[in-house]
């Protein structure tokens, strides 16, 4: 087992061998890059390899995703430096951050709604509500699933809103602390993932379009859904299960635990983070559904029309076709906008949220998101490495098409390697810009077994993720 320091020591080790070889022919480059001697090749597997074995090793994505990209420009530029940065730089980030403003503006949106909503106070008028008429194991367990599928647009969002609520009604009702943990794990970033408005759909729609194999990315995204078992299922279990109030294992002890002694339980580990920032005592439940709903209808609409279904071209102005021809990067920033000024209509006249506060919570919002927005830079350079630089698809394809059959087991594949390389960086969004890639290189374009391959490489990243 690797300790933190030697993690950190094979990182600094790796990256100080880019910086040698990079100053090794320094002298002599004149800064033009050549045809690349790796197109097509197996060496353009090299750079996403390189970001999944050192993401296994130091358990840290963005350093790993950052040598990925290094060694990808390298291989692109045939060891030239100058070349090499200008890839980096022009190529690689500008490139991507370029061609995906519209996904980084809406999640910023959604995180300024994510910290409004929350300061609002109207998911705690929800739990109130829940403390005073919820009288059952089971309708604690359940409303417990409800507010998680509620509050789908943001994994992060749910399980704080959701532990922080719940959390008096479940003690109340004596459900154990690690029943409470599983029930809010288990709907947050399963309901994400198959919610067509939510930050895990635009960060699964970028990595999509980023790879220019499909004409709507949220179309390719909900087509995924029906495919899309783990999350499905995990959340009917959960629903079963809070339903019929049977437990097996653990988490029976810990059940039984919680009926006779405490809730918590001995060595169960199961806590609930607490909001960083104070919440509104005037909120009330309506202050947390309507910019969510607000947020639907505007999705909705914003997607009609910019699918063309009001235009002048009558072959959109059916549902299908212009959910099919829309681009949802615009329209999500479109709604995203309506939403914050129904939450604005809302908290500002009935003093819910001061001004001042507002303000705040649109700082608090922009942080919220930009873990999560380095991490898509970071993806969509290195896909964007392999699949417009070194052609990796290419060689992909190639290596696929001379096994017989073996493409009916690839789906099987991805979903492992999926789950096993989000449990080991700890990031679901880094494992769909490595993979997705790869993955649409894999399969014949418009295929049904394209569609059931990516759906497999978004279950495996949740399920170990969680």
């Amino acid at each position: 087992m690797t300790t933190p320091r030697t993690r950190r020591a094979l990182t600094a080790l790796l990256a100080a061998a880019a910086c040698l070889a990079l100053t090794a022919v320094a002298f002599a480059s004149d800064g033009e890059a050549p045809l690349s001697n790796m197109y097509a090749t197996f060496w353009g597997l090299v750079p996403p390899i390189v970001a999944i074995v050192l993401a296994l090793i130091t358990k840290e994505a963005y350093s790993s995703l950052f040598i990925g990209i290094l060694v990808g420009a390298l291989f692109q530029c045939n060891f030239a430096p100058v070349a090499t940065l200008d890839t980096i730089v022009n190529d690689g980030l500008v490139s991507a951050i370029e061609g995906n403003a519209g996904i980084f503006l809406f999640l910023v949106l959604l995180g300024i709604i994510v910290a409004l909503v929350n300061a609002s106070g109207g998911s705690a008028a929800f739990g109130r509500w829940a403390e005073k008429n919820i009288k059952t194991r089971v309708g604690a367990m359940l409303a417990t699933f409800v507010l998680g599928v509620l509050i789908f647009i943001d994994d992060y969002f749910n399980c704080l809103t959701v532990g922080t609520v719940m959390k008096p009604v479940t003690d109340k009702a004596k459900v154990s602390r690690a029943k409470l943990a599983y029930i809010i794990d288990s709907t947050a970033a399963p309901m994400c993932i198959i919610a067509p408005v939510s930050s895990w759909a635009a960060a699964v729609g970028s990595s999509l379009k980023s790879t220019g194999a499909f004409q709507s990315d949220f179309q390719a995204f909900v087509s995924t859904i029906p495919y899309n078992f783990y999350a499905i299922f995990c959340l009917l279990l959960v629903l079963y299960l809070s339903w019929t109030n049977r437990d097996f294992g653990p988490m029976k002890k810990a059940e039984e635990n919680a009926l006779l002694k405490s809730v918590e339980g001995k060595g169960s580990g199961a806590t609930v983070e607490e909001p960083k920032h104070a919440q509104s005592d005037k909120g009330t439940i309506w202050d947390m559904l309507l910019p969510l709903i607000a947020l639907i209808v505007f999705a909705v609409l914003a997607l009609l029309y910019d699918g063309g279904y009001w235009g002048k071209d009558a072959a959109y102005h059916t549902v299908a076709a212009a959910l099919g021809n829309c681009s949802a990067s615009k329209a999500l920033v479109w709604a995203s906008f309506g939403a914050l000024g129904v939450a604005f209509i809302m908290y500002i006249p009935r003093r819910v949220v001061s001004f001042h506060n507002f303000m705040e919570g649109t700082i608090e919002g922009m942080k919220l998101m930009l873990p999560a927005n380095v991490i898509l830079v970071l993806a969509w350079t290195l896909s964007g490495v392999c699949r417009d630089l070194l052609t990796t698809q290419t060689f992909v394809q190639g290596m696929v098409s001379s096994g017989s059959g073996l493409d009916l087991f690839l789906p099987a594949a991805i979903f492992l390697v999926a789950a096993f390389l989000s449990f080991s960086t700890g990031t679901a969004w880094g494992t769909f810009g490595i993979l997705i890639p790869i993955v649409i290189a894999v399969f014949e374009p418009g295929s049904t077994l394209l569609t059931i391959g990516i759906s497999a490489c978004l279950a495996g990243a949740v399920l170990c993720f969680r």
